[in-house]
């Protein structure tokens, strides 16, 4: 029973010893390709990524009255506005009173002039009228 077993031994590392040798003999004669090949892989997964990170919009494109109107992101970034203001301005934008914008967004009326006093801080204006025209310009509304 010991010869069985040690038979046994030494022809598994025998077997394991020969498998090694091919392959290290099959790196040795196809290294370059097996090397050019993950790194084709890595700069592939590496530009995929990349090429979607970059070419990105940054824009989106509204049609508004048969034109397109491009809103500007960055602007939108850089003011620091919050979605509900923005949606605040919409309205304002449509003439709309506060009380109407507090009716349409189901919130009271002292958070519309809230967002609103915010507005015009972050817009740095004064009146609903030359918040309208200064997002306006900034591409903020259509």
């Amino acid at each position: 029973m010991k010869r069985l077993i040690l038979y046994g031994v030494i022809l598994g590392f025998s077997i394991a010893l020969l498998k090694f040798i091919e392959y290290r003999y099959m790196i040795l004669d196809h290294a370059v390709e097996i090397y050019g090949g993950i790194v084709a892989l890595l700069f592939t997964a590496l530009g995929i990524w990349a090429g979607g990170k970059l070419t990105k919009p940054k824009t989106v494109e509204v049609p508004v009255n048969g034109h397109a109107f491009e809103f500007n992101e960055k602007n939108f970034e850089k003011l620091g506005l919050s979605k509900r203001e923005l949606e605040v301005l919409e309205l304002i934008a449509l003439g709309l009173s506060n009380q109407e914008i507090a009716d349409k967004l189901f919130v009271s009326i002292n958070t519309v002039k809230t967002h609103s006093s915010n507005l015009f801080a972050k817009l740095d204006v004064k009146r609903r009228t030359e918040a309208i025209q200064k997002a306006r310009m900034l591409q903020l509304i259509s």
